[in-house]
């Protein structure tokens, strides 16, 4: 036992004490941050308007469509759209939504032109000179006759690739033209409006206790559980065989199995290397509970967190059990590996199946959030290999009888005892070959060897 706890020691300080084990553990949660808010503040900017100049030849649309892109009518569809969005905020927030609407509507600024008698190839070639100098961003080409089947409308721009611009001039024209169609028809197209008004559809989970919660915020909480594991089980199960090929690589194997039996050195480095993967994943789930909690207490955005799934304390330590019983899993079928293979380069091949395997987990995950209770959704929170990404998921979305939790944790500790089994026998002969790749028959004998 002495040497198994020195052993663990050794590989925990290994990993920990490192810098790249800080930088991680910090820059985990930074970049996670960075994913919700950068684009949010790209968003958020708010550039200058757009100089575009309209050659209308139906002499119908231009009006129409200045009016659809009128800053007052952006900033309009702009709170529409975000109120049919966050429909739970209270009329505390109406003015927040407005100046974030506000933003949107940096807007067009439309230049006179006046292309007179001009053919069509004269006025693209003023068009394009005006500009190459900088006089205007874009202009837009409307045919004669705008209801043609196949009429084409043009637009030609300085800035191509900004596609909120894009999408904004997309709709003015659409509507445009839907509203010139109707005119011609002789239909009220205030009356259409009215009739085709969308409607707003608040999507909600029922908890056990009957309280309603926001299903999207379930799917996202969810969804962040378990990218949280599978980028957790594949970091570390290949820091494992990482470990394993190195020091089969440099030959200490043979001095450390002179002074330690193999078992204890597989075990030992397991354990450790899972003790310094529990420290980094305590400390990003104690991060997001920190940012939860002072998120939870800004007034501004209360009703947003308040339709947060409840995550208890039972439902953290549900988490860290089956992280722990998934890393054991996986970092014995990676310790095989690093045993069976010369290098890291070869190991990183072999790395694929169980990497797949964690990957078809997470994808199950959305199964589970759609619907915790179906046959499959109990099928594999309990299967051994995936339980440990699917059940913490269906844990959240909704608490399974303790006996499925019970059992999927009896399951998947059998499979770490096999798993270990195998391992040992593996690592105590694959970590004394040296410059050969074992074969599957080579490896099933050492398993069958006494």
């Amino acid at each position: 036992m002495k040497k198994f706890l020195a052993i663990v020691k050794h590989e925990y300080k290994k990993i920990v004490v490192k810098w790249s084990f800080l930088i991680g553990t910090l820059l985990f949660p930074v970049i996670g941050m960075s994913l919700a808010l950068v684009p949010a503040l790209i968003f958020s900017l708010k550039g200058e308007p757009t100089r575009i100049v309209v050659v209308d030849q139906s002499g119908k649309l231009a009006p129409r469509i200045k009016e659809n892109l009128s800053p007052e009518k952006i900033t309009a569809k702009a709170e529409e759209a975000m109120r049919e969005t966050f429909t739970s905020l209270e009329t505390s927030h109406e003015e927040r939504m407005k100046q974030g609407a506000q933003t949107m509507a940096a807007g067009f600024r439309f230049v006179d032109y006046d292309a007179g008698s001009k053919n069509a190839a004269e006025v693209r070639a003023e068009l394009n000179q005006m500009a190459a100098g900088g006089q205007i961003d874009g202009y837009l080409l409307i045919p004669p006759d705008i209801l043609a089947a196949g009429a084409k409308y043009e637009f030609l721009s300085r800035k191509a690739g900004d596609f909120v611009i894009g999408d904004m001039l997309r709709d003015a024209l659409n509507e445009a033209v839907r509203s010139q169609r109707l005119a011609d028809a002789n239909i009220s197209e205030t009356k259409v409006r009215e009739l085709s008004k969308n409607f707003v559809l608040e999507s909600k989970s029922i908890s056990e206790t009957g309280e309603e919660k926001d299903g999207e915020m379930l799917f996202l909480a969810s969804l962040v559980i378990g990218l949280l594991i599978y980028v957790a089980l594949t970091i570390y199960g290949q820091v494992i065989m990482g470990a394993v090929v190195e020091e089969k690589e440099t030959r200490i194997a043979e001095i450390l199995f002179s002074s330690a039996r193999p078992f204890e050195l597989l075990a030992g480095k397991l354990v450790g290397v899972g003790a310094a993967g529990l420290t980094q994943m305590a400390i990003w789930v104690a991060s997001l509970v920190g940012v939860f909690v002072f998120l939870s207490a800004q007034s501004d955005l209360a009703p947003i967190m308040a339709s947060m799934p409840d995550i208890t304390p039972l439902m953290i330590l549900y988490f860290f059990v089956f992280f722990v019983i998934g890393y054991f899993i996986y970092a014995s079928i990676f310790a095989v590996i690093g045993a069976m293979v010369t290098s890291v380069q070869e190991g990183g091949q072999f790395a694929f199946p169980p990497i797949m395997i964690m990957l078809v987990g997470f994808y199950f995950c959305f199964a589970v959030i759609r619907d915790p209770n179906s046959t499959l959704s109990v099928l594999v929170s309990i299967a051994p290999l995936l339980a440990p990404m699917t059940m913490p998921v269906r844990i959240l979305a909704e608490m399974p009888p303790f006996w499925q939790i019970a059992l999927a944790i009896l399951l998947n500790c059998a499979t770490i005892v096999v798993l270990v089994w195998i391992a040992a026998r593996v690592y105590r002969i694959g970590m004394l070959m040296y410059g050969k790749r074992a074969t599957i028959p080579e490896v099933m004998r050492w398993i069958r060897q006494p």
